[in-house]
């Protein structure tokens, strides 16, 4: 959330790992690739061509990945969202066939955009993040990266810096989730930059008239930092833990001496990428109870109509009373029971599937170019 994932991703500020591994993996010559064909390069046999080629299949290898979580994952986050702040619901839509059947409903109803809505603020709310990130390191001591020699002062600043950050992109984050529940039926067409007016305004008071249920920035700054650091962590601890055991694997199998071209360049990219969708997943899925909590938190009191998930039609509005953390997570347990933290969980699945599906077709594709070029 308050990013990946990631938004991507998923979780709420979890979107710096692709953004930074798509720049790794399209760091090279100065040279624009812009005009350069593949038939250019498969006709290059050198040294330097298979090293172009390289580098293009990991920045297309990248790209396919953050396409996959920000735009084709993107109507999984919309039912996602508003199943999780749907407290009307009686179909808690755990599994990924009742959540393909709503999505069809709300297809025919209310057209393509129902599920594609808030995309553009998604984006915009990374762009905070990175950029406040950015910002924040670069006026103060706190480090933006982790070295080898870490210690607990290290790291503690280095998850203050994320915290702070957590904090700068928190109302934008506020605006973009009513983008992506709002209903398509009371025809509120926002701007692109409406996050960005509407984040502002939360921050100042002013903007569109909010009900007295409105939870105060301040009350939102803990659970929304605790969810993004944990998400932040998690991701981190398991994203490291399978590239090591992937990369081991990928040794065993076939060490560097017999290892072929076309293995070496998919060794090159592929780990990081399995890594760090294994990292997304696995965090999604061990907060996916914390974010229920953190979704209805910041929807409070915001008037928002979200389309109703039991039907695929009819409108229903958000009028919950929830008074902080505490006592939204005993409301949901009384009342919806402990599967009502899951609602909506069966667009994950769909989430998760979908991208392994992409990467697996893209290894493909990349496999067969790459052993026509060598």
């Amino acid at each position: 959330m308050v990013a990946s994932g990631r938004e991507g991703k998923s979780g709420v500020f979890s979107a710096d790992l692709p953004f930074k591994c798509l720049l790794k993996r399209s760091a090279g010559p100065s040279r624009s690739l812009g005009r350069t064909s593949l038939i250019d390069f498969t006709q290059n046999a050198g040294a330097g061509g298979r090293e172009q080629l390289s580098r293009f299949a990991g920045f297309g290898i990248g790209l396919a990945s953050l396409f996959t979580e920000n735009v084709l994952a993107h109507p999984c986050i919309v039912l996602r969202r508003q199943c999780q702040v749907n407290y009307h619901a009686r179909h808690y839509h755990l599994t990924p066939f009742t959540v393909i059947n709503i999505m069809y409903s709300f297809n025919k109803t209310q057209g393509p955009r129902a599920l594609w809505k808030g995309m553009g603020s998604t984006f915009i709310v990374q762009g905070v993040t990175l950029g406040a990130e950015g910002i924040i390191s670069e006026f103060t001591p706190l480090p933006r990266e982790v070295s080898h020699k870490w210690n607990p002062k290290h790291i503690g600043e280095h998850l203050l810096l994320k915290s702070l950050t957590y904090m700068v992109a928190m109302p934008f984050y506020s605006a973009s989730l009513i983008e992506t529940v709002q209903s398509e039926i009371i025809g509120d067409n926002t701007g692109i930059l409406e996050c960005v007016k509407e984040g502002i305004g939360r921050v100042i008071g002013m903007g569109v008239p909010h009900s007295k249920r409105l939870l105060p920035l301040l009350s939102l700054i803990f659970p929304t930092v605790l969810h993004g650091v944990l998400h932040y962590v998690i991701s981190s601890i398991i994203q490291k833990f399978v590239l090591l055991i992937l990369k081991r694997k990928t040794y065993a199998s076939h060490p560097a001496e017999s290892t072929s071209p076309v293995q070496s360049m998919l060794d090159a990219y592929f780990p990081e990428l399995i890594a760090n969708f294994a990292a997304s997943l696995c965090s999604d899925v061990i907060l996916y109870p914390l974010e229920t909590v953190l979704h209805r938190l910041h929807i409070q009191g915001t008037r928002t109509i979200i389309d109703n998930t039991d039907l695929g039609y009819e409108v229903l509005p958000i009028n919950t009373q929830y008074e902080g953390m505490r006592d939204c997570i005993n409301t949901i347990k009384q009342e919806e029971g402990m599967l009502g933290f899951y609602k909506g969980f069966g667009a994950v699945i769909i989430q998760y599937t979908l991208h392994a599906a992409v990467l697996q077709i893209t290894k493909i594709i990349y496999s067969t170019l790459l052993q026509n070029s060598v």
